[in-house]
């Protein structure tokens, strides 16, 4: 078979996959049609013959066979026809009951001489009670079956020799009962495949909620961190001034610049991370022309502002830290940027702020301390700031801990693990 004739062949699975579940939805709306079409089908073909003729009618076989099997009125073919055929209405719902009445009836016909063709239910039956009964009953129903068709073969001995007919009789058992399971697995693994794909894209649609949640996470911490910071250094540089104004309007300008700027700065922020979101949620490939993440190098700037607005910071710093990938300098500098906030909000005017940033032994370890009241800010004011920078500090497997200082005012402390993942450097 060649490449075209399967691309030929490909419209007729396709139509044939898609008239079999036309099927099978029609089936499962209205059970009682197809079985009721079975039982019809069945009398057409195999009943209604023994109606119009008989077994033992001058015309119809071989005369040994005629001779051998017993002829019946048309009342008692009709009734043997009746219990053979008629429960196979419930093959599917009831396929033990049903395959036990057909296989009672059938030793009847047969105890009594008599051959009908349709005894083709007997096969039927069996193939319905493999496909959907229980397992466990088919030994019973195989050894009932076996039965009969010894039964069968010692009628029909007068005619065709015991062994021919019970090979013959059993192969068709079989076939029925191979039929009955082999269709009774397929289905079985067909679930198993459609079951397996639901909880994949179960699964899959988990995976997206919760890369959703934590893009969210990380989106709120990043704007927590922009908007929180900049207000406050807004508030405090616009307080500052108010004061200024009447005693040193140069300083009260000087305020409103530093006001502009840090507006302009905390603009330009968030219309780069929202600059991202709106990338993400177009799926466009040309994205906004985004500034690079803040760093460590940025922290003397950030320091700057903290100065304006009125605290005191001393800023050091030691190892390589410049040499620090980008996603460890951004969580340095939100780091340092929520500790300095926190300062501006609790601390005075004249308060001093130490700022160290230390690298050593692939460990990075950041310590804000300030001089400010500690009172304010114990453990019961815990907020978002707090959380968010033990949040980001997870992330390289590191430790945030904040408190009153020994010798007065507030300590923030924080730890990251620089050592890569699986202990190679």
């Amino acid at each position: 078979m060649t490449t075209d004739d399967i691309s030929g062949m490909a419209p007729l699975v396709a139509r044939l996959s898609r008239g079999g579940q036309r099927l099978r939805q029609a089936d499962r709306t209205h059970p009682w049609v197809l079985d009721t079409a079975v039982v019809v089908l069945v009398f057409l073909m195999f009943c209604l013959p023994d109606l119009l003729h008989g077994v033992a009618d001058d015309g119809d076989g071989p005369r040994r066979f005629r001779l051998v099997f017993t002829r019946l009125p048309v009342a008692g073919t009709l009734a043997l026809q009746a219990g053979l055929v008629l429960p196979l209405l419930w093959r599917r719902r009831r396929p033990a009951a049903a395959f036990g009445v057909i296989a009672a009836v059938f030793v009847a016909q047969w105890s009594l001489g008599a051959a009908l063709r349709a005894d083709v239910a007997l096969f039927v039956a069996l193939y319905s009670l493999a496909l959907h009964g229980r397992l466990r009953q088919l030994p019973w129903a195989c050894a009932v079956t076996a039965g009969a068709m010894a039964l069968v073969a010692v009628r029909a001995s007068a005619a065709v020799s015991v062994w021919d007919a019970l090979f013959f009789l059993l192969s068709t058992a079989t076939a029925a009962l191979a039929l009955g399971l082999m269709v009774r697995i397929r289905r079985a693994q067909l679930a198993g495949l459609r079951d397996r794909a639901a909880r994949l894209e179960i699964e899959r649609d988990q995976r997206s909620r919760l890369a959703t949640a934590t893009e969210r996470t990380r989106v709120a911490r990043e704007m927590h961190d922009i908007v929180g910071h900049n207000l406050s250094v807004i508030i405090t540089l616009a307080d500052a001034g108010t004061y200024a104004t009447d005693i040193a309007p140069e300083r009260g300008k000087e305020a409103l610049r530093l006001i502009g700027d840090t507006g302009r700065q905390a603009l330009g922020e968030l219309r780069r991370v929202l600059g991202v979101l709106r990338e993400t949620a177009d799926g466009s490939p040309g994205g906004p022309d985004l500034s690079p993440q803040p760093g460590i190098a940025d922290i003397d700037a950030l320091c700057a502002k903290v100065r304006a607005a009125g605290l005191e910071v001393v800023y050091r710093t030691s190892g390589e830290v410049d040499a620090l990938d980008n996603g460890v300098q951004l969580t340095v500098y939100r780091i340092v940027q929520e500790a300095l906030t926190n300062t501006l909000k609790h601390a005075e005017t004249d308060a001093r702020v130490h700022l160290a940033v230390v690298e050593t032994d692939g460990r990075l370890t950041i310590r804000v301390q300030d001089t400010g009241p500690a009172v304010a800010r114990g453990p019961h004011e815990e907020g978002h700031g707090l959380v968010g920078m033990r949040e980001r500090a997870a992330l390289y497997g590191g430790t945030v801990s904040a408190g009153p200082a020994a010798g007065g005012g507030w300590s923030v402390e924080a730890v990251l693990d620089l050592t890569p993942q699986g202990g190679a450097r």
